[in-house]
């Protein structure tokens, strides 16, 4: 109560008292809008008038009012910025959303709500920011994580082309080293991630038969050559089509997860007659199905040809892998494994 007393007296007497300078000068350290409005009030009236009883009176009311807004909308912003925002008066926040939504004039706003509000703008705009460069950074360890993957699958095959066993010893849960573990995530990641989501999904948008399917799933080895177009039923699809792609099936059979070979009928081929769109989807599926095993006759081709004996394996394996890494062999193997999915990606529904 005593505080808007001083306050009105002061803007009284800035109007009547010529002592009153001080006053008003302390008032406009502290309240720069206070003296606005009494500046206003002053050209108002005109040089030497005096204002009667009731003017003032009526004035005093005017100016009360004022200050008891500009109190409350200056609480209401230091409240704000505490921890007790809501509890400190609805009221105000309430009528200040206005000033949010609307362009501020000098005498609409002061500066503090101006600058307040460009900093609320400015916050909002790096936190996208931040937003960005965390969904940047989350692409990035992502492709890292895959290629992480892929390098341990490359060891693990390096040390099978050596021992042949390993592989099974992982399957099978006899290593629980935790280098064998991330190994075995790393296979159960390519297969499971990468490999067999798009070969299921290249079979339900075709019209393979089955017997097809099961014949290029078997045979490692395809070779796909341009013969004279015969309009006949397509041996993949069993739809009537102009077939002028051969289809050579070949290799041996082998275990999907240990890679090892069956040597039963191991020169058995099998020769088919597809149309065009078949013969494509041949290409794709084949090279993603049998990649993993031609990656790792990659790797076992690279152990025969080095040739040292009398070595550890961990050391050989070491070795070998530290120069495929530096030499960019296992970055072209593992772009060659991007290019096979985006082929089966971007292959597009059998109409």
């Amino acid at each position: 109560g005593k505080r808007k007393g001083l306050s009105t007296c002061v803007m009284y007497d800035s109007d009547e008292s010529e002592g009153s300078d001080i006053l008003v000068r302390k008032v406009c350290a502290k309240r720069r809008c206070i003296m606005d409005e009494d500046e206003s009030s002053q050209e108002q009236q005109p040089d030497g008038a005096c204002p009667t009883e009731n003017g003032s009176a009526s004035r005093k009311e005017k100016v009360l009012a004022k200050l008891k807004e500009l109190v409350r909308q200056s609480a209401a912003r230091r409240s704000c910025s505490s921890a007790n925002c809501e509890d400190s008066n609805s009221e105000a926040t309430t009528e200040e959303e206005p000033l949010c939504q609307l362009p501020l004039t000098p005498s609409e706003g002061s500066e503090a709500d101006s600058d307040s509000i460009k900093d609320f703008v400015v916050e909002e705009e790096e936190n996208d920011d931040d937003d960005d460069i965390d969904n940047t950074e989350h692409v990035k360890i992502s492709r890292c994580d895959h290629y992480v993957h892929f390098k341990r699958i490359v060891k693990a095959f390096l040390i099978n082309a050596i021992d042949d066993s390993f592989l099974s010893s992982l399957y099978d849960g006899t290593r629980q080293k935790k280098y064998a573990q991330e190994m075995l995530l790393s296979l159960h990641y390519l297969d499971d991630r990468f490999i067999q989501p798009r070969l299921e999904n290249l079979i339900c948008t075709s019209r393979w038969k089955d017997r097809y399917k099961e014949r290029v799933d078997c045979y490692p080895d395809v070779r796909i050559s341009l013969k004279n177009a015969e309009n006949m039923s397509c041996q993949a699809c069993e739809l009537k089509r102009w077939c002028k792609f051969s289809v050579l099936l070949s290799g041996r059979l082998y275990n999907s997860k240990t890679l090892e070979v069956d040597d039963f009928m191991s020169g058995d081929k099998q020769v088919l007659k597809v149309g065009t769109v078949c013969a494509n989807r041949t290409r794709v599926y084949h090279n993603l199905k049998h990649f993993k095993y031609k990656l790792y006759m990659d790797c076992s081709s690279v152990v025969e040809l080095d040739g040292v004996e009398d070595e550890p394996v961990k050391d050989t394996v070491e070795r070998l892998f530290s120069h495929l890494e530096e030499s960019g062999w296992i970055q072209k193997r593992y772009n060659d494994l991007e290019d096979c999915m985006e082929d089966a990606d971007s292959f597009q529904e059998e109409k």
